[in-house]
């Protein structure tokens, strides 16, 4: 699996970019998708998980509420929409995708198998 992230960018607070993942490969359906980020000197975070069918979603703390994670398995696309961002949302967004048929989100990003460029995402005040 080969993945594709875009719509990152400069973006006011309070801001609302929309951020897409494209992957290519057989057996999108088959894996469980992941947006992670990572801000400056910081670790690798946890942001929004979806399950195989998009029936299960899990969200950090720091964006429930303000960040919604879909999957659309007809065209292979992870999209993650926020809203009111905030400064400290700022960080280079990766996708990840792993090979899973559960429901169980995972948040521990080495159990995910391909990643994404990542997208960077600067949020001024």
């Amino acid at each position: 699996v080969q993945l594709q992230a875009s719509g990152g960018g400069l973006v006011q607070a309070g801001g609302s970019p929309r951020l897409s993942c494209v992957a290519s490969g057989r057996n999108f359906i088959h894996h469980a998708m992941a947006w992670f980020r990572q801000a400056p000197g910081k670790e690798r975070e946890f942001v929004a998980g979806i399950n195989w069918n998009g029936g299960t979603k899990a969200y950090a703390d720091s964006v429930l509420g303000r960040f919604t994670i879909d999957r659309d398995n007809t065209k292979n696309t992870v999209s993650l929409q926020s809203r009111n961002l905030k400064p400290e949302d700022t960080g280079v967004y990766y996708c990840a995708a792993r090979f899973a048929a559960s429901y169980t989100i995972v948040r521990d990003e080495s159990d995910y198998d391909w990643w994404g460029q990542g997208t960077l995402v600067t949020v001024s005040s």
